[in-house]
């Protein structure tokens, strides 16, 4: 009797926390997600203040080349963010 309530208990317990870990892998990737789209409006900021700075000393092209960077940078940024969603998903 006793062997059939400790494993009556430990199916209970497995399938109760199949849920929880399915919840924390869905914050974990929520987490990651938000944390490459902060890092890639940082880069963008990053790029426009050069950009800004460069037109004001009258490089107009140099200002084009930094800003541009800082778009590229950001995209970088999402495509890894989206990257570690993704594998936080699948953990």
């Amino acid at each position: 009797m006793h062997k059939i309530m400790v494993a009556t208990i430990t199916v209970i317990g497995m399938f109760s926390g199949v849920p929880q870990m399915a919840q924390a892998d869905d914050a974990k990737a929520k987490m990651e997600s938000m944390k490459g789209e902060v890092k890639a409006k940082g880069q963008e900021a990053k790029g426009e203040t050069k950009a800004l700075i460069e037109e004001a000393q009258g490089n107009k092209i140099s200002g084009t080349m930094e800003r541009a960077k800082g778009k590229t940078k950001a995209a970088g940024e999402r495509t890894k963010g989206k990257a570690k969603e993704l594998k936080a998903k699948t953990e």
